[in-house]
């Protein structure tokens, strides 16, 4: 039984980190309607700036302010300079701009920081609690990123629901020339979307990283989990993003826990919990709008 309870909490935990990323997504594909295949290396970036701060003598929390600030600055300049001049052409565009992104901000970070694993501090402990004579897998940390998550899904959902900004995002990315004849900025909104995802990005990029050892390209698997979170919750769905990531974290720490070389099969399982999604609810499971067939 307890070692069902540690494998749950494991599954808990990670699943959290999906869902932090999935967010992240789900924000700029909200916002913008672009999937970022470059969150991830957006991500690493500004987690290693925040490393570097760390080794100079920062506390980790002024480091996460910076990194998160930095994050933000980046998404902007990326959206005003990369990708705004091909979002009026083909929709693959942009995707396809996002790849080369990725690959070239990776090279960036192995540049500018090495390319050698770095040991990433925690803010809280890595040790889990104790339960009368057991020691269960939650840790102060862990908390921390259920924490951090919730809230950061938290304050999307108010922004997209009660406030004309995030109103005025979703309507620029639904119609830009609507939404320019009602007044609304669109550019700006597309900025700001691109940099408030950054800022999400950044943050999964963090929760990961704590406690553990980065490299340029650490965030590969988180991407690949991580959308398929969004997915699976539906890409328009910030409690979509938290559920699709649960689901993914608890059933691959299931896998990996209960079957015959299970850690082999978590990455071919997260295909197949896709495809399954996919075929049953194409939309995700959170989705507002019914898919078209043809």
């Amino acid at each position: 039984m307890s070692y069902f309870v540690n494998v749950t909490l494991t599954g808990l935990t990670q699943g959290m980190i999906y869902a932090a990323f999935a967010l992240a997504l789900v924000l700029i594909w909200r916002s913008t309607r672009i999937v970022n295949f470059a969150q991830g290396s957006m991500a690493a970036a500004t987690t290693f700036i925040a490393l570097a701060l760390v080794q100079a003598g920062w506390s980790y929390w002024l480091a996460l302010v910076v990194a998160l600030a930095s994050g933000f600055v980046l998404g902007a300049i990326i959206e005003r300079v990369i990708i705004r001049p091909v979002e009026g052409g083909n929709e693959l565009n942009a995707v396809i701009v996002a790849l080369g992104l990725f690959v070239a901000l990776q090279a960036g970070i192995a540049i500018v920081f090495g390319s050698s694993f770095q040991s990433f501090p925690a803010p809280f402990g890595l040790e889990g609690f104790s339960v009368g004579d057991r020691r269960i897998a939650l840790t102060p940390n862990g908390i921390y990123i259920i924490g951090a998550v919730i809230v950061t899904m938290l304050l999307l959902v108010a922004l997209f629901r009660f406030t004309r900004v995030g109103l005025a995002m979703r309507a620029s990315a639904f119609s830009q020339e609507v939404s320019r004849l009602l007044g609304v900025k669109v550019g700006g909104m597309l900025t700001l979307g691109w940099g408030l995802a950054a800022v999400v990005g950044s943050l999964a990029g963090l929760l990961i990283a704590g406690g553990g050892f980065v490299y340029p390209a650490y965030m590969d698997s988180l991407i690949v989990f991580g959308f398929v979170a969004a997915i699976i919750g539906g890409l328009d769905s910030p409690v979509g993003a938290i559920v699709g990531g649960l689901i993914l974290g608890l059933a691959l720490s299931y896998i990996s826990g209960y079957a015959p070389r299970g850690s082999s099969l978590v990455t071919i399982s997260a295909l197949v919990i896709l495809m399954v999604v996919l075929l049953v609810r194409p939309g995700g499971l959170f989705s507002s709008t019914t898919a078209r067939r043809a």
